[in-house]
């Protein structure tokens, strides 16, 4: 009987390593210019009375090396919401009411790209994973996508609500251990996130929740992971070599984020370039200790961006090439924050552009890559990547 369980267990598993096999990503229509911003945030909050405030603001903007953001909360909207545009009035039932409905139909549009790449009938994904910050409701935005996409009833679903911009890492750890001990398995991974949750007017005495109106933004990434892929009908772009999460030292209290009345507030407590920045050595060495790597350069890289100033010190710590962190400061630039969907819009930056230049691999040319989620916690993720042969991947 011991020896049949094994032979079963056996049987369940794939042969060889999870790897992601499509990417979408999906942004709302409306695009807001940093250049443009602080007017137009203080004007909407009725705050332009606070001038020198307005100038603290201004220079978080210009320091954010973001060029644009997408935002679902239109001026219109707000207008029609005035308490969401108060530093902390109740406001938490609008909030809801935004979120429930568009954080799923942001992930399907995400979703749809990815599953259109991938080729492959949508009843063949056997798994979802849905990560959002943004709300919290129940049946789930897992449930809702799958009534929206039309998957399978017998879908096994996974929904993760308040990780925060680590969980994009977490999404993709998860699916690896899904795909690798479900022989067949194709899961569908979605981050969906949008800002209604935590826009704020600004406050003199909070000078950390107008860090996150500076930076946060809205968009959604959705992955397909599966391992054993079919030659004939399916391409993978990035092996999942190994996946892990620590909490770092003493950093309680960093990044924090509660749901109140007034929505989901963002709290800004310690020096968190810095203490990702002293830490992420170990997490490099522990990872890529296997395959004999600690030339940091010879990797590419795909790192959450949660502000100019944690790439900086990772930069100069790890002494990286100035292009190392070119599709993260460019996924940056063009998007902002957007929290746990950063990542995959990385990845999805990665390959195009790998493919663009001529590239021999998908991951800039270069065989062996990671991947780094950093969160409230402080928590981190580390993903290692293999990269494969652009001619073998799927480069449309």
């Amino acid at each position: 009987m011991a020896k049949l369980v094994t032979e079963i267990r056996k049987s369940q598993r794939a042969e060889g390593p999870a790897a992601v096999l499509a990417i979408g990503t999906a942004t709302p229509p409306n695009v807001v210019y940093q250049a443009d911003y602080p007017d137009y945030y203080f004007r909407i909050t009725r705050s332009e009375h606070l001038v020198e405030l307005k100038e603290k603001f201004k220079r978080m903007c210009d320091k954010s090396m973001i060029r644009k953001r997408h935002m679902y909360l239109t001026e219109e909207i707000l207008r029609e919401n005035p308490k969401m545009c108060a530093y902390m009035e109740a406001s938490l039932d609008a909030r809801q009411d935004i979120v429930v409905v568009e954080v799923p139909r942001l992930g399907k549009e995400a979703a749809v790209k990815a599953i259109k790449e991938w080729g492959q009938p949508k009843s063949k994904i056997t798994h979802l994973v849905f990560c959002t910050t943004s709300g919290v409701d129940m049946p789930g935005a897992d449930y809702q996508l799958t009534k929206l996409l039309g998957l399978r009833p017998s879908v096994n679903r996974f929904m993760m609500y308040q990780q925060g911009c680590f969980a994009g890492g977490t999404v993709i750890r998860l699916a690896k251990d899904l795909a690798e001990n479900n022989r067949g398995a194709r899961v569908l991974v979605v981050c969906s996130e949008i800002t209604a949750v935590t826009f704020r007017g600004p406050s003199d005495s909070h000078l950390d929740s107008m860090v996150g109106q500076a930076l946060f933004a809205d968009g959604a990434g959705a992955i397909i992971v599966g391992a054993d892929p079919d030659p004939a009908t399916e391409r993978p772009l990035f092996e999942l070599v190994s996946a892990s999460q620590t909490i770092l030292p003493d950093s309680e209290g960093a990044i924090d984020g509660h749901l109140r009345e007034a929505g989901l507030t963002f709290h800004l407590l310690k020096d968190v370039p810095g203490l990702i920045s002293k830490n992420i050595e170990k997490s490099l060495v522990e990872a890529f200790k296997p395959l004999g790597i600690s030339d940091w350069n010879s990797l590419f890289w795909i790192a959450h961006p949660g502000g100019p100033a944690i790439l900086d010190q990772v930069e100069a710590k790890l002494a990286l090439d100035k292009d190392k962190m070119k599709a993260t400061r460019n996924v940056l630039s063009e998007y902002g924050n957007m929290s746990s969907a950063c990542v995959l819009f990385i990845l999805d930056e990665m390959r195009r552009r790998s493919a663009e230049e001529g590239k021999a691999t998908t991951g800039e040319g270069l065989e062996w890559g990671v991947l780094f989620g950093f969160g409230p916690g402080l928590t981190v993720e580390t993903v290692v990547l293999h990269s494969v042969p652009i001619s073998a991947a799927a480069t449309h």
